[in-house]
């Protein structure tokens, strides 16, 4: 039996004529077969590869050899157009009378061909290949919370798969493995792969989705804030270049936890500056989740009916509940209407002295509650926040979101601050439509002055180390 492989350029006219003698010879010959291998004309470099692995000396398109492992060798070259010609008429007494015109042509369309195979390829890749999640200071309990939620197909959806990559200091090494072993004993469909890495310059490869945790490497005993926002600065140092080296360019980027959840997305923007400051955001949907809660308990109502609670601030510091826009379904009332009928929260709420004593005052708790859970909630918040960036929040909601500002709502620019957004098509915009009294646009003043003292001590601290740096960013 004879076995050739006929390799070519796609586009390439004596490829064209090669090929359609090929075809003809394995259509009419029982013993012959014939293995065609295209290749697109900016990758024809694969010719110096082959011919380098066979010893051949071969420069042009199409390349034509004999498979010989039937007998123990590894490929006899008869060359090009010119030699398969000879062969076919030689062994065969056959040989191609194919017009000029019609090699054109037929060249034409095997590029085409091969340019919409390898799209139909690239999409079929884009299916298998899975979904790449970095989560940093893996071993805290948010990190165990959130590995079932975003395996199960909730988050990303049922027809994406995932692998989960969980990054730490060394010393946690074996809390990782342990975290690794049980998640595959869980066996999620959707979960292509766990791993623990804990050398830190080879984070962030290829990574489609980084959630950054990082409380636990927060040392405990430092006491002023000038030592805590050094702390974080010198963490995100690290992050914000193997990010911009081994991420992805749409990386999407998550800060959440405990202390300084907007300082560390502000430092992430800082130090990459080729991240896109649209790709970063930090969660504030725990705030938002406890408020509605706690509004809830009050209404004697399901806390899934509470809706546009609108968060303002510092996440983990100074915040502002904002419920001038919330808005309430399915409300045992007087009033009744469909699912999607809503009444504003302040008119059914009829104990003012409760939302201007009480539930201001009940917040210093809300926070208490909120830092020191045991990871269910703010799991719960990233994973919603995913959810919503993936595949839209829902419509004509309110989301709290805390972003790089603009200047919307007078807010200084350049701090990331927690606002009204609205995701959809995979991005988020801020709903600036929205009105707020001068009461609230006084307390934006005062918690967006807490994030610009923030900021300056950062400054401050990236001037002692990089002056120029410093002066770039406050530029």
């Amino acid at each position: 039996m004879a076995k050739l492989v006929l390799a070519g350029r796609a586009g390439c006219p004596e490829y064209a004529r090669a090929e359609l003698l090929a075809d003809y010879l394995q259509a009419n010959l029982p013993a012959f077969r014939v293995h065609k291998v295209v290749q697109h004309p900016d990758r024809w470099e694969w010719l110096h590869d082959v011919c380098e692995m066979n010893g051949w000396e071969h420069e042009w398109s199409p390349i034509i050899w004999r498979e010989l492992l039937d007998r123990g060798g590894k490929g006899l070259l008869l060359g090009g157009l010119n030699e398969f010609l000879e062969y076919a008429q030689h062994y065969y007494g056959i040989t191609s009378m194919m017009l000029t015109e019609e090699m054109l042509d037929i060249a034409e369309e095997n590029l085409q061909a091969h340019v919409e195979s390898e799209k139909e390829q690239e999409e079929i890749r884009s299916l298998i290949n899975p979904l790449q999640i970095w989560i940093t200071s893996a071993s805290a309990p948010t990190c165990y919370q959130l590995i079932p939620l975003l395996a199960s197909g909730d988050v990303f959806g049922m027809t994406t798969e995932i692998s989960i990559h969980l990054l730490d200091a060394v010393q946690f090494k074996e809390c990782l493995s342990g975290i690794v072993m049980e998640a595959e004993d869980m066996a999620f469909p959707l979960l292509r792969s766990i791993s623990a890495h804990t050398e830190v310059d080879k984070a962030f490869l290829q990574a489609d989705v980084i959630i950054v945790l990082d409380d636990i490497l927060l040392k405990r005993g430092t006491l002023t804030l000038e030592n805590c926002i050094r702390t974080v600065s010198e963490i995100c140092q690290v992050y914000a270049p193997l990010i911009e080296k081994n991420a992805k360019s749409g990386v999407r980027i998550i800060s959440t936890g405990k202390t300084f959840v907007n300082l560390k997305a502000m430092m992430i923007i800082t130090y990459g500056p080729s991240i896109k400051p649209e790709n970063v955001i930090a969660v504030a949907t725990s705030w938002e989740s406890a408020a509605k809660a706690m509004l809830a308990r009050k209404l004697n109502m399901n806390t899934a009916g509470v809706k546009d609670v609108i968060v303002w601030g510092n996440v983990t510091g100074c915040t502002y509940i904002d419920l001038s826009h919330a808005k309430l379904y399915r409300c045992d009332s007087a009033i009744w209407g469909p699912a999607n009928f809503s009444r504003p929260l302040l008119n059914l709420i009829y104990d003012s002295k409760w939302i201007n004593s009480e539930f201001i005052s009940a917040q210093s708790s809300l926070r208490s509650r909120v830092c020191h859970c045991a990871g269910m909630l703010p799991a719960h918040a990233v994973a919603t926040a995913l959810r919503y960036w993936f595949h839209g929040s829902p419509p004509g909601e309110i989301v709290s979101m805390g972003v790089l500002s603009e200047g919307q709502f007078c807010i200084p620019e350049g701090i990331i601050f927690s606002m009204p957004v609205r995701f959809q098509n995979g991005s988020w915009e801020v709903v600036t439509e929205l009105e707020i009294n001068e009461k609230t646009q006084e307390v934006l003043e005062c918690l967006s002055y807490d994030l610009i003292q923030e900021k300056r001590v950062a400054l401050k601290e990236i001037e002692e180390m990089h002056p120029y740096k410093a002066d770039k960013i406050a530029a």
